[in-house]
């Protein structure tokens, strides 16, 4: 079985967001921070995994992705402050 994964950059703490969706999270994560991915990670500086949730499938997680990108953003910083208090860069984490 596969996984799909939402998954949040930040250029800093409380810094710009970037909200994705991918089925192969280390990889992704890993273009971003290369800025092999064109448009706004690259743009901003956006290059620090601080929060990721697996869901079953592309649609689940598809639309989780757009559920996260409707909320206002001082929600989106609780849900990140939740999983990853001290906004350290999970890349570490999902590569062992």
């Amino acid at each position: 079985m596969s996984f799909y994964y939402v998954y949040i950059l930040a250029s800093k703490r409380n810094g710009t967001l970037y909200i994705g969706v991918t089925g192969n999270l280390p990889r992704r994560i890993y273009d971003h921070k290369n800025d092999f991915v064109p448009g706004f990670t690259k743009k901003y500086g956006v290059h620090t995994l601080v929060y990721y949730e697996r869901c079953e499938d592309r649609e689940s997680a598809i639309r989780r992705e757009k559920q996260i990108n409707e909320w206002k953003r001082r929600w989106k910083l609780e849900l990140i402050e939740k999983f990853n208090p001290e906004w350290k860069d999970l890349y570490d984490e999902i590569i062992e």
